[in-house]
């Protein structure tokens, strides 16, 4: 069954900025870029403007996510995994960047700096009941099934 396409209207906020991209062809989610300068420092958050806003389509959000090199070589990773922007928001998509390594990292303007996913958001309707359905599981969590 081939992809379905969707389309995501994005409105530049300044003249540099730059379109979601993928890395890669296949690529499950598409880098931002930061439209600043800023420099991070170690346990320090900041939500870097990527100096665009998108219209994202009803039934879909989008996920901002790390990318695992930042998080493996420098420690920088996205506050809020995954951070969400639903169909409605029409301001500046941010990412909300946390160092967790001991030394400052700098972005840079055009740095990439997370990736955007679009997903679907199926309807959910929620059902008050007093009893659930038994499982293998049950009640089990956190760290239930060992580390």
């Amino acid at each position: 069954m081939p992809p379905t396409l969707i389309t995501v209207r994005v409105k530049k906020l300044s003249p540099d900025a730059k379109m979601p991209q993928l890395a890669r062809l296949g690529d499950a989610a598409y880098d931002l870029f930061s439209s600043v300068d800023y420099e991070l420092m170690p346990r320090e958050w900041y939500a870097v403007p990527t100096g665009i806003a998108i219209e994202i389509p009803d039934g879909y959000e989008g996920q901002v996510r790390p990318r695992s090199g930042l998080a493996a070589k420098e420690g920088v990773t996205v506050l809020n995994t995954p951070g969400t922007i639903d169909s409605g928001y029409r301001g500046e998509v941010k990412s909300i960047m946390i160092n967790l390594g001991d030394k400052p990292f700098k972005i840079t303007k055009g740095m990439r700096i997370s990736q955007l996913a679009i997903r679907p958001v199926p309807e959910v309707q929620f059902i008050e009941v007093d009893e659930l359905s038994d499982t293998e599981r049950g009640e089990g969590g956190f760290g239930s099934t060992g580390i």
